[in-house]
């Protein structure tokens, strides 16, 4: 699947190239554009456009919602390799390592307060769901440099995971389906939808980085991931056989939750997205 020749790809980066242009200051725009462009999928905000598509909602009503759920992951990247003093992102250096600690700060202040004001015209759910995802993500780092590895358990990863990944996966879903038209009851099924798929994420990348099979990322810290847990009272096999089932699990729960709505195009995509984050990561492990 190449991601990069969907419609939905192309309309979320001709936004971010727009977002970009209109930056005044040249320092400013370079750090923002080497964040910006530093190899992702652009999965959530895609996740957002196809929902509000489900919803019979426009692509150009939801667009800019998309760019700021974009932006606030890419400031989330920033702090997380601050806290984390991460080197490579994606194969390329970090914004702390590229441009020093300071300025990366600076950069990701800029692009939370640029993802406010593209949200801001939505209304007081979607401004809601958004600000409680961003308090959610910050409470998850505090919960990551808090953890004790006697002490840190499955259900304090869960919890973790919740708050650092999957809240901005279940917004993104949430909020595709607000601007989209949807009622509060519709866009809370989304929201699972969103929770089940970023969690089921979240546990592929612990995966793959307890086998040292992921590229392009290097950092002097790490969190503690699922397999890291279960291995404290299992062998390797097991510890890993246990992770890969808890993400067949988040998968078949989000696939379930996205049977429920409307037979679509894009929620075919939403299942394509589903498998292609998850499952299709673990085909050679």
């Amino acid at each position: 699947m190449n991601i990069e020749e969907w419609e939905e790809y192309g309309y979320v980066e001709a936004g971010i190239e727009d977002s970009i242009s209109r930056i005044d200051d040249s320092g400013l725009k370079k750090m923002v554009d080497h964040v910006c462009h530093s190899g992702g999928k652009r999965i959530r905000p895609i996740i957002l456009l196809l929902v509000s598509e489900i919803c019979s909602g426009s692509y150009s009503r939801s667009l800019n919602a998309a760019l700021a759920v974009e932006m606030m992951h890419s400031a989330s990247l920033i702090h997380d390799d601050l806290l984390d003093q991460g080197l490579l992102r994606r194969n390329l250096p970090s914004a702390p390592e590229k441009f020093g600690p300071s300025r990366a700060l600076l950069c990701g202040d800029y692009l939370i307060a640029k993802s406010i004001a593209l949200i801001s015209p939505y209304g007081e759910k979607v401004i809601r769901d958004f600000g409680t995802a961003g308090m959610d993500m910050a409470e998850g780092e505090v919960l990551d440099l808090r953890l004790d590895d006697d002490n840190f358990g499955e259900s304090d990863y869960f919890k973790c995971i919740y708050k650092k990944t999957a809240s901005l996966f279940a917004i993104s879903a949430s909020i595709g389906a607000y601007t989209g038209g949807a009622d509060e009851a519709l866009a809370e099924r989304f929201s699972l939808f969103g929770n089940a798929l970023g969690t089921a994420y979240q546990i592929v990348d612990d995966i793959l980085e307890f086998l040292d099979v992921v590229e392009g990322k290097k950092s002097k810290f790490t969190s503690e991931t699922l397999p890291h847990i279960y291995i404290k009272g299992m062998s390797k096999e097991k510890a890993l056989e246990k992770s890969i089932d808890s993400v067949r699990q988040h998968v078949n729960a989000a696939k379930e939750t996205l049977r429920t709505f409307r037979a679509c195009p894009a929620r075919d995509k939403l299942f394509q997205i589903t498998d292609y984050i998850t499952v299709d990561m673990l085909e050679n492990v």
